[in-house]
């Protein structure tokens, strides 16, 4: 199997590391978080827009993908990335989640999962082969395997079910992706199990032993407390191959993103960053404030002090709340620009730390300075 991954670069004191991803549309530097393109678009900004920031991977969501617009039009066009103008890599979630989590009458049985569309209710069979089909045709650089999500708290017996179902899966999505090469791209294993450890370490295992070319761990931050988050995630990152690329699933705050990091997590997703932008919510480095706060009315300030985005060096945060006040649409895009940006760059500094040997320092440092609730007031 081509190795598309190499490690550049260990910490000293942590497990957090630097390296490079070699992938069909390019090359993407560890560790990275990726904004969420779920149906084809960044919302609120153009793909131009989001490379300029300097990303160089998004995500979209197989599952929406194939509800709409379709997998035939995005054939037509070639793939996702002339379909939406993006000329980098893509990463498509195996959409699994979204059928447990939007769909009430869902049958799963180890063939597959069956569910009808919400757009035209015609019944759908999502199997492990047919989910890297659809992948194939989307055409994303990095696919992920079909598995049954958990909720948090759930008795033993239905997590045990669900990770049988989901190691069964798992084994024929590797027999199926190896029958044939696809140049550039990868496929990565989902560590499922619950919150149970014993049931963790033994989907970790299993899924070594298939060698996948990169691991995720699923069914974390869904509601669980912080502690027990990262207490499971580090079980499975000391489990997970060193050589191998390890994706944390849907981890997008910056102080979870960087207390992965230093497990040794490479990359991270969620849409949390645009979504809380659309709610007037923005990232500043002592922690999230909202641009509704009467402290900013008529501010002259930048939304962050050292932010050097699009929005923070032309417009004020007084007048970036009256947008947003009057239902301005540019309030939206401005906040997602620099919501991204600042994610994006948090991350490029993390990176540089590990390369110096410090980041245990550079993460305590922002840990030290980053409050959820400084900001709560409005």
């Amino acid at each position: 199997m081509e190795q598309r991954f190499s490690i550049l670069k260990k910490d000293k004191s942590t497990r957090a590391r630097t390296g490079i991803l070699r992938l069909k549309h390019g090359d993407v530097k560890t560790p990275f978080y990726m904004p969420v393109a779920t149906k084809g678009a960044v919302k609120t900004l153009l793909p131009q827009e989001v490379e300029a920031i300097g990303y160089e991977i998004i995500l979209s969501n197989t599952y929406h993908l194939i509800e709409k617009p379709g997998l035939e039009e995005i054939a037509h066009f070639g793939g996702i990335n002339n379909y939406m103008g993006w000329k980098k890599p893509i990463l498509t979630d195996s959409g699994g989640y979204q059928v447990f989590s939007l769909h009430k009458h869902v049958h799963i049985e180890e063939s597959g999962v069956t569910f009808r569309s919400l757009i035209d209710g015609k019944k759908i069979n999502a199997t492990p082969e047919k989910v890297i089909e659809w992948q194939d045709i989307i055409g994303s650089d990095i696919a992920m395997v079909i598995d049954v999500c958990t909720p948090y708290g759930i008795k033993r017996e239905s997590a045990e079910k669900a990770l049988k179902i989901t190691e069964i899966w798992a084994k024929r999505s590797i027999e199926f992706w190896s029958n044939s090469y696809r140049e550039g791209r990868m496929l990565f294993g989902i560590v499922q199990g619950n919150f149970f450890k014993d049931l963790r370490i033994q989907a970790t295992e299993n899924l070594i032993n298939l060698n996948f070319p990169g691991y995720a761990v699923g069914g974390l931050s869904v509601g669980e407390p912080k502690e027990l988050m990262f207490e499971i995630s580090d079980l499975v990152a000391q489990r997970l191959p060193e050589e191998k690329p390890r994706y944390f699933m849907g981890l997008g705050d910056p102080p979870s993103i960087l207390t992965a990091i230093a497990q040794g997590y490479d990359m991270f997703d969620s849409a949390l960053a645009t979504r809380i932008a659309r709610g007037g919510s923005f990232f500043t480095k002592f922690g999230p404030r909202n641009i509704r706060n009467t402290q900013l009315k008529k501010s002259s300030e930048k939304l962050d002090p050292d932010c050097t985005c699009l929005a923070c060096e032309n417009f004020t945060a007084g007048y970036i709340r009256h947008l947003y006040l009057s239902e301005e649409t540019l309030a939206l895009r401005l906040l997602t620009y620099h919501n991204l940006f600042f994610l994006y760059n948090l991350i490029e500094d993390a990176r540089s730390a590990i390369e110096r040997g410090i980041y245990s320092q550079f993460l305590s440092n922002f840990l030290n300075q980053y409050s959820e609730n400084r900001f709560k007031k409005v």
